[in-house]
């Protein structure tokens, strides 16, 4: 059992025999022969599997310090000999060679590195000194790149090849420069010396403000602001493509694309939007300039505070545009309706410049918001213009529209309603309007005025519509009303209950909900007679059907259809149906009794308001309806002794003929001419 089991036999342990000084400066002196035939470019003669070996045992047996030293006086003295030639060479070719010097010295120091590796590993680290590819850019940069025949050429050559690109010159090939710049960055970044920053950014930089700032002075005198606009454009693009080229880092292309924008946008900002004839401002008042004003705004767009002045500028143009609409409109040069047009067209043609030009940035799209609300807002005219187009709209204007054309035609209207900043004027207005449409049957359509309804309530909400449903609602119960007392009265007839010796006058009547309605504070003129019994009729009726209920008639509204006769003879006889206002029937009917009556006697006999009836009397008296002759000269009335008599000659091709109002301010210049 003994002899079965294993004998181990322990050997003593090796004597360790150190390198000696004479063995390692041997070993030193092969590996600087090595560093040797690879700057003499012999390098696929050596063995680098024995050369690492050697670098190994050198610092394995602590003479990493002499091996340290030794490559750093091997590399500098290669480097000496290297600027030596560099000195010497022409300015013509100094960019290739120091390139190809660099790309050499890049490799040499590849090769040196990996021999070298076990140093990197552990002498370095722990003696803190320079890793080898390291050391060898930074005796590159202090031997090769500060030499004084180096620096101050190349950095010129650099500045002196971007200057002919930048005049348009044919210049050396890209590479050589980029080469050349990332040299810069990598000794700057393998000892942090800055040398990319302090030899050439910072000049670049600086020569770059003093180009543009020179040469945007020159050719902004010299060419349109829209030239400018394509140059600065081209030049912005130009410097972008050459960073790019030539590999320049983030912390170069930054300030050099804040420099280029600064000198040729932001220094000229201004000028560019004021230029006489060329500039934004001008631009604007012709439509056919879009893409020249995209153009300037896709410049302005890279500083982004310079766009506020394209903004101002198109600010100050609809402003400026509005106040001329509103000065046409005081003067009497256009009519509500027609300055309506006028502030929908200027909507058009600014909302295109917006969407194009501007590409539909949305504080271009605010600013021309606020510059319509300021000039239309400056009093209550816009509200009253508009509620008087909506109403010539509603009478005339969308009469045989599709209901596609009704709806974008509100649309419009919509669109200025809500540039109005008190909406509760225009509803003012728009009742007023609204009231004498339905009351005289005047809508092109109820469709349309429901529609138009529903666009306002969809604005603002059904509180702001609920007195335009309230009056649309009479109108229905008033069609309603007026069809059973049709009835009641046929009814009557046939059972034999009229009174009266002649045909009684029928009446439609439509009943108001006095809250829904605008109010009017007038009192009631006297009726004749026939009417007021038929008015009496209708109440009657009415309240025996309502109970409770109490009616107010308004005798300033309503419209009347009188057959009237004119003529002097049985064979010279003309008939025709005259269709009047309540106050103009009150005043014919007047001259049944007689032919001449006085201002002061009609006043006496109606009751009605002096200045309502003035104004119905005059349109009795026109040139194209003077169904009464005036007896004083002039348009106006100058007296209550002014004397009117029936005309009998007078003469209209129509069978029906409506008799208009003329407007209030016509009673009152012909009261003040007279």
């Amino acid at each position: 059992m003994a002899d079965s089991k294993k004998r181990f036999n322990i050997k003593p342990f090796r004597t360790h025999t150190p390198m000696d000084r004479t063995v390692a400066s041997q070993t030193w002196d092969a590996l600087a022969n090595a560093i040797d035939e690879i700057y003499n470019r012999n390098a696929s003669q050596l063995s680098f599997e024995e050369l690492y070996r050697n670098a190994y045992y050198l610092v394995l047996h602590k003479h990493g310090t002499l091996l340290y030293e030794g490559v750093s006086e091997k590399l500098s003295s290669h480097l000496l000999e290297t600027v030596k030639r560099l000195a010497e060479v022409p300015d013509s070719s100094l960019l290739e060679e120091i390139a190809s010097t660099w790309s050499e010295h890049q490799i040499t120091m590849i090769m040196v590195r990996d021999i070298l590796m076990y140093m990197d590993r552990t002498y370095v680290p722990q003696q803190r000194r320079r890793p080898v590819y390291e050391l060898g850019l930074h005796l590159f940069r202090i031997t090769v790149w500060e030499h004084p025949r180096v620096q101050p050429r190349v950095t010129d050559l650099l500045m002196s090849a971007i200057a002919s690109e930048r005049a348009g010159l044919l210049t050396d090939d890209r590479s050589l420069l980029k080469a050349v710049l990332g040299m810069l960055l990598e000794l700057g970044q393998a000892d942090a010396s800055s040398v990319y920053e302090k030899d050439f950014e910072q000049l670049f930089l600086s020569t770059t403000a003093e180009f543009y700032k020179q040469e945007s002075l020159g050719y902004l005198s010299q060419n349109t602001a829209t030239d400018y606009v394509a140059k600065a454009a081209k030049r912005l693009e130009e410097e972008r493509e050459r960073a790019n080229a030539l590999a320049l880092p983030s912390s170069t292309e930054g300030p050099l694309q804040n420099i280029v924008e600064t000198e040729l946008i932001e220094k000229h900002a201004r000028t560019l939007v004021d230029m006489e004839n060329s500039g934004f401002a001008a631009l604007l008042k012709d439509e056919t300039k879009l893409e020249e004003m995209r153009s300037m705004y896709d410049l302005f767009v890279r500083v982004p505070a310079s766009v506020d002045n394209l903004r101002e500028a198109l600010a100050d143009r609809i402003k400026a545009d509005g106040k001329v609409l509103i000065s046409d409109q005081e003067k009497g040069n256009s009519d509500p309706p027609s300055f309506v047009r006028g502030v929908l067209s200027m909507r058009e043609r600014y909302d295109k410049i917006v969407t194009v030009s501007f590409r539909g940035e949305k504080k271009a799209k605010k600013r021309m918001r606020e510059s319509f609300e300021d000039f239309l807002n400056t009093d209550a005219r816009a509200a009253s213009c508009l509620a008087v187009y909506v109403d010539e709209l509603l009478r005339v204007g969308l009469r045989g529209a599709t209901e596609e054309q009704t709806t974008e035609e509100l649309q419009k209207v919509i669109i200025v309603f809500r540039y109005l900043s008190d909406k509760d004027v225009f509803e003012s207005f728009y009742k007023q309007h609204l009231a004498k449409r339905l009351l005289g049957g005047r809508s092109v359509s109820d469709d349309a005025e429901r529609a138009m309804a529903s666009q306002l309530k969809a604005e603002c909400g059904y509180q702001f519509t609920s007195k335009l449903e309230g009056m649309f609602n009479d109108m229905r119960i008033s069609r309603d009303m007026q069809d059973t007392y049709r009835a009641y009265r046929r009814n009557q007839e046939s059972q034999g209950e009229s009174t009266g010796g002649g045909k009684q006058i029928d009446i439609e009547v439509d009943v108001l909900t006095n809250g829904y309605w605008p109010s009017q504070n007038v009192p009631p003129c006297t009726l004749p007679q026939s009417v007021q019994e038929a008015i009496d009729r209708y109440s009657k009726y009415y309240l025996e059907k309502h109970t409770g209920r109490k009616l107010s008639w308004q005798t300033s509204a309503g419209a009347a259809e009188l057959k009237a006769t004119f003529g002097t003879g049985p064979d010279k006889f003309r008939r025709h149906e005259l269709l009047v206002s309540t106050y103009q029937m009150c005043i014919l009917l007047l001259f049944n009794e007689k032919d001449t009556l006085t201002l002061g006697q009609i006043r006496a006999e109606t009751h009605i308001p002096d200045q309502e009836l003035r104004r119905h009397l005059i349109s009795l008296c026109t040139p194209k309806h003077r169904i009464l002759k005036k007896g004083s000269k002039g348009k106006g009335i100058s007296s209550d002794d002014d004397t009117f008599t029936f005309n009998p000659d007078y003469t209209s091709k129509l069978k029906r003929v409506r008799i208009p109002l003329v407007k209030e301010t016509m009673v009152t210049r012909s009261n003040e001419a007279s």
